[in-house]
């Protein structure tokens, strides 16, 4: 019998599937019946959904969706538009969406903003947004400057929820548990004092959604309930939801007497006690800071202009330095002692490499005014990227590697960490992406020059830098040394190498300095005498991508403001770079910003908060008419 591709077994074809691109799929779709009813079967589209989520590309799925939730249908439905998006996104400016995810549903009808590309949702009547984002794409989570946090379901134009504390909170932290079907939040207002005397007050809340199949979902409403509340005394930097399944919170702060951070952390917040230790590390201007729960341990993760650090802190030895809470109106958390950390890594950032000067080029430049930094001119001494050109686990620290945007004199505006917070696959390694705002501001001319950066990185940062010692396999789980090399031996044994270390600690730019549009924070005479008028940029970020509001240059005869938008490359597995010569020359490390069209009753200056959703390929902007934008684009 003659063998063609229509007559291969099904695993066999599978396994030459496995291996094509979506509009490879597609095309051997319309070679024959046979092939169409094979392409159209689940494991196919299930492993193209895998590598869009092992890039860290989100499905666009509706509500608490999860992926094993979905038919075949609605799997290929969610492949092809994601693919769709990835693809539009990063080669050419997104387009007015030709409709939107709620077009099919049966409540649109009733929704009296109506729009081909874009949505007008209500905002709380009489109040500000202070804090918005998108909790899933049905719904979306306010604060508003009274206090109150509201969520509104997006596909229907109703509020669903709302919050009254009566009282002034700030939201500070937000997570989605899509599992549990509930948002935590975390509030916070000072209660009394200033800088290192101030205490605060947070209270732990979350929204529960209903389960799954519990009636008629305009009847399943959705409710508030307090988780905890906890004290602390300085000045708090960030306050982190670890992870709400284990119960576990963990806060930064700013320890002055030493110049460091002090890392607050409830390890169970049912339980009635506290860890306040002073890690010694020193809080840096220049530095960003995060925190990540990984394998059991608390890794504070740091960002200078030229290099990364995590600082693992194990719970068992976190465990050691517990204190009891007690409740009373009068009780407040203290500084118990200084605590390093059992291991430190550090990873330099992969700056470009820039591409030599031809003849004529050098002649041009040293005729010309180098008042502007140009990321294919910069010279590098060995030719390697910075963390990545050395072998056999040599040093990584590249001495001969130029930052293009030092510290000084450019310097973080914000900083933004992602996690990957959509619904994934097992096996999907867990990656953050970093997009930081960089400032410099000209002495002479008393103007501020943004411009973006842009990389992903891992925990732990680099698994060739960690050495485990001879000792640590036969160590006593009795001392903090044993927790020490123990912790050495499990992070080898754990780290994931499927991903390209040149995309790991690489940088992406946005070098063409814009200036950014901010709004003003809330102004209100502090008790040391201080005003708290630091304007908070209106830029959003999700993985791999950034959207925000700039002014326009003087002579550009648009309007003065305008959406702005870009595209990072998506991360890369080994897999994707085999057989592809990976070309690190700075002329590839350039996002490329385009303008997005906004609808005509949109006001750039009324826009008071930005977010970004890129599984639906959405822009979230709130104004202060009391409305809700949520532009579609692809």
């Amino acid at each position: 019998m003659d063998i063609s591709l229509q007559t291969l077994p099904y695993d066999l074809l599978l396994n030459i599937a496995l291996h094509l691109e979506l509009r490879d799929v597609c095309a051997l779709q319309l070679c024959c019946k046979t092939l169409k009813d094979f392409v159209a079967t689940r494991p196919v589209f299930r492993n193209l959904a895998y590598g869009l989520l092992r890039r860290c590309r989100a499905l666009p799925l509706l509500g608490f969706q999860r992926i094993c939730d979905l038919s075949t249908e609605q799997l290929v439905s969610a492949v092809v538009k994601a693919d769709r998006l990835e693809r539009a996104w990063t080669t050419r400016t997104p387009k007015p969406a030709t409709c939107t995810p709620y077009d099919d549903c049966k409540v649109l009808g009733k929704c009296s903003h109506r729009t081909s590309w874009y949505r007008i949702v209500s905002a709380p009547p009489g109040e500000e947004v202070d804090w918005l984002s998108p909790i899933t794409s049905s719904y979306t989570l306010c604060a508003t400057k009274s206090g109150k946090v509201i969520c509104w379901d997006v596909q229907r134009d109703v509020l669903l929820a709302q919050w009254d504390p009566k009282e002034r909170w700030e939201l500070w932290k937000c997570r989605v548990e899509f599992e549990e079907r509930t948002v935590y939040f975390a509030m916070a207002k000072v209660v009394e004092g200033v800088a290192e005397e101030r205490i605060m007050e947070f209270m732990l809340m979350k929204l529960q959604f209903p389960s799954r199949g519990e009636g008629d979902p305009k009847l399943n409403i959705p409710e508030f309930s307090e988780v905890t509340r906890f004290r602390t005394i300085g000045i708090v930097m960030n306050v982190f939801l670890l992870d709400p399944i284990s119960r576990l919170l963990a806060a930064f702060v700013w320890v002055p007497s030493s110049n460091s951070i002090g890392l607050y952390t409830l390890l169970d917040w049912d339980e009635l006690e506290y860890v306040f230790i002073d890690t010694g590390i020193e809080c840096s201007f220049s530095s960003n800071w995060s925190c990540i729960f990984y394998e059991q341990s608390i890794v504070i993760h740091a960002e200078e202009s030229e290099s990364a650090f995590q600082h693992f802190y194990p719970l068992s030895l976190l465990q050691k330095h517990a204190h009891p809470v007690y409740r009373s109106s009068s009780f407040v958390p203290f500084l118990s002692s200084r605590v390093e950390p059992v291991y430190t890594i550090n990873q330099s950032f992969a700056f470009p490499i820039p591409e030599p000067l031809t003849d004529a080029e050098v002649e041009t430049e040293s005729d010309s005014d180098q008042g502007t930094l140009d990321l294919t001119h910069q010279t590098n001494g060995n030719g390697n990227v910075n963390g990545h050109g050395h072998a056999n686990g040599a040093d990584n620290a590249n001495p001969n590697t130029l930052n293009p945007y030092p510290f000084p004199p450019w310097y973080p505006e914000s900083a933004h960490f992602v996690r990957q917070w959509w619904p994934t696959l097992p096996d999907i390694p867990r990656l953050s992406c970093t997009v930081v705002l960089l400032a410099s501001h000209d002495p002479v001319t008393h103007q501020d020059s943004y411009i973006l950066t842009q990389h992903y990185f891992k925990v732990p940062l680099d698994d060739a830098s960690v050495q485990v010692p001879a000792e640590s396999q036969a160590s006593s789980s009795s001392s903090e040394q044993s927790i020490h090399n123990q912790y050495k031996s499990r992070t080898m044994e754990g780290g994931d190498d499927d991903y390209a270390h040149s995309d790991m600690m690489r940088m992406w730019y946005v070098s063409t300095p814009f200036e950014v549009v901010g709004v003003p924070e809330a102004i209100e005479e502090e008790e040391d005498g201080m005003f708290g008028g630091r304007r908070r940029p209106l830029v959003a970020v999700d993985f791999g991508h950034a959207a925000w509001i700039e002014y326009v240059p003087d002579d550009d005869p648009l309007p003065a403001k305008r959406l702005r938008f870009v595209s990072f490359p998506p991360i890369a597995s080994i897999e994707d770079r085999k057989g592809v010569e990976m070309d690190m020359k700075g002329r590839e490390v350039e996002g490329e910003v385009r303008t997005l069209e906004i609808p005509e009753e949109l006001n750039l200056d009324n826009v008071e908060t930005i977010n970004i959703d890129q599984s639906q390929g959405s822009i979230i902007l709130s104004v202060s008419e009391g409305k809700i934008f949520i532009l579609f684009y692809e």
